[in-house]
């Protein structure tokens, strides 16, 4: 059984990693800005004691990533898979409509806080000898523009580079190094976006539909490609080509179910 850290878990898909992990029978770390709210988390998810543990941590601020650490091998004795989830997207504004405050803490939460954290777990994962890191990338990542992700994207394809560069510098280390691309995930901030631009998101929820998943479809996925990834600066993708062609073409034929309807869209 693994021992695993998951910033940013205390909802979206990091809460849907951080229950299937424990589900499975691993010991996981959640961890978010909030103690409250990390506290509550482990009461709703309902796993025997000790199961799930947390500890509050702003990734920004190193020290609080080196504390996140230290309590997990504290509580552990190993950290074998640290799954920086971590973020922000603000999608509903132009670049130079952005408020410079979201930029800042976009930059600071998906770039600087990422780079904490791969800096500290490195370092420790050194010490123990080994282990798996993963950072989650999002639209943009590959360089592609998406309306309204300016910054965001820029932020999602600056962490991919840092993410192969840290493959390459840790490859003779016995420390493997992923990315990890969900898809499209209806989470709590998806559907806060589309609140916020719900003309926007009317003109595209077609699409949305057809390529949208919930954490509940996607996290088993991922936590059993985590579990098994050994190629270090590779990816694990919940959509690929093949699959959003399929998708797509799926709605020429039938209508796809509404999916948001649920979340009061």
């Amino acid at each position: 059984m693994a021992n695993v850290v998951i910033t940013g878990s205390t909802k979206g898909i990091g809460r849907g990693l951080a229950a299937e992990f424990a589900k499975q029978g691993h010991k996981v770390m959640i961890s978010g800005r909030k103690q409250n709210d990390i506290d509550s988390t482990i009461a709703e998810l309902g796993f025997e004691s000790g199961q799930v543990v947390g500890l509050a941590c702003d990734t920004t601020d190193k020290a609080q990533v080196q504390a996140l650490w230290d309590e997990a091998k504290s509580t552990f004795s190993t950290v074998d898979i640290w799954v920086n989830n971590a973020g922000l997207a603000r999608t509903v504004w132009s670049i130079l409509d952005t408020p410079d405050s979201e930029i800042s803490t976009m930059v600071n939460t998906n770039l600087l806080g990422n780079i904490n954290c791969c800096k500290v777990v490195a370092n420790g994962m050194k010490q123990q000898g080994g282990g798996k890191i993963f950072n989650m990338l999002g639209g943009g990542s590959d360089g592609e523009y998406f309306k309204g992700m300016g910054v965001y994207g820029t932020t999602k394809r600056g962490l991919d580079y840092f993410t192969n560069a840290l493959s390459k510098e840790l490859k003779d280390d016995n420390i493997i190094v992923g990315k990890i691309r969900p898809g499209m995930i209806i989470t709590e901030g998806v559907i806060r976006e589309a609140k916020e631009d719900l003309d926007n998101f009317q003109k595209r929820r077609k699409f949305a539909n057809a390529l949208c998943d919930t954490v509940e479809t996607v996290a088993p996925f991922l936590v059993e490609n985590i579990l098994k990834f050994n190629k270090t600066g590779k990816k694990i993708a919940w959509l690929n080509t093949t699959k959003i062609t399929l998708r797509m073409l799926a709605t020429f034929i039938s209508k796809p179910k509404d999916k948001f309807e649920d979340f009061g869209l």
